[in-house]
């Protein structure tokens, strides 16, 4: 792994974030600054585009509830809390303080009213059937298979019936055919995550493909949409 991705996968004191059996990242700005720099010099704006081709699958309403679980900095929630509208409400969760204090001061700078939380995936802090919409962006690749399972089952315990479930990864190293593969290691196979998806109830599954761009160290991405059962 390159030393962009050993800068961002640091550990966090335990004592000061949630614990969680998957990876934690918590840098706050300096998370933003590291991922904004290689986004723009390095993957040439393809993660930029990852994320907004997320939040178009889901399709999001104006006035629905949504949640983003591993929300990091919040980048894809305040895009979300942009298409929910006044009537619609965006909540984030994630295991590290100081990407949550970097993801309120982002919000609060452009006075939108998105709920950033402590929270993690295998105990997700809201009631049963809250939300029209759940996301999971670059994160699954940090869990075991086991904390897969318990953090999918979660996620449709907190979705309402006929709610989406949209999740966006990088695809695994050994499936990349970008001569920069090696350059992050981290990432899933997209047909073991629709089985996953599948295996926790979910139905409708939905998956697509996102290739790096030629002189791009994007190492590729797939995406996948499904829906819990009405």
């Amino acid at each position: 792994m390159h030393s962009f991705a050993r800068h961002l996968h640091s550990a966090p004191d335990a004592a000061q974030s949630m614990k969680t059996k998957g990876l934690v990242m918590d840098q706050g700005w300096r998370y933003d600054l590291t991922v904004g720099f290689a986004d723009a010099v390095l993957f040439r704006g393809q993660r930029r585009d990852m994320l907004r081709a997320a939040i178009a699958l889901a399709s999001i309403q104006p006035g629905e509830a949504v949640l983003d679980v591993g929300c990091g900095t919040g980048t894809l929630a305040l895009d979300a809390q942009r298409r929910v509208g006044a009537t619609g409400r965006v909540r984030g969760i994630d295991p590290g303080p100081q990407q949550l204090a970097r993801a309120r001061a982002k919000a609060a700078r452009r006075k939108l009213p998105v709920d950033f939380q402590l929270g993690v995936i295998e105990q997700i802090p809201f009631p049963d059937q809250t939300f029209d919409v759940v996301f999971s962006t670059l994160m699954m690749h940090h869990l075991p298979a086991g904390l897969k399972r318990q953090g999918l089952a979660e996620i449709a315990r907190v979705l309402k019936p006929g709610g989406r479930l949209v999740i966006a990864d990088f695809i695994r190293r050994q499936d990349r055919k970008s001569r920069f593969a090696h350059l992050h290691a981290g990432g899933s196979r997209v047909a073991d995550l629709a089985a996953l998806v599948q295996e926790a109830g979910f139905t409708q599954i939905e998956t697509r493909d996102m290739h790096a761009a030629r002189f791009s160290a994007f190492p590729g991405a797939g995406l996948l949409k499904a829906v819990k059962p009405a």
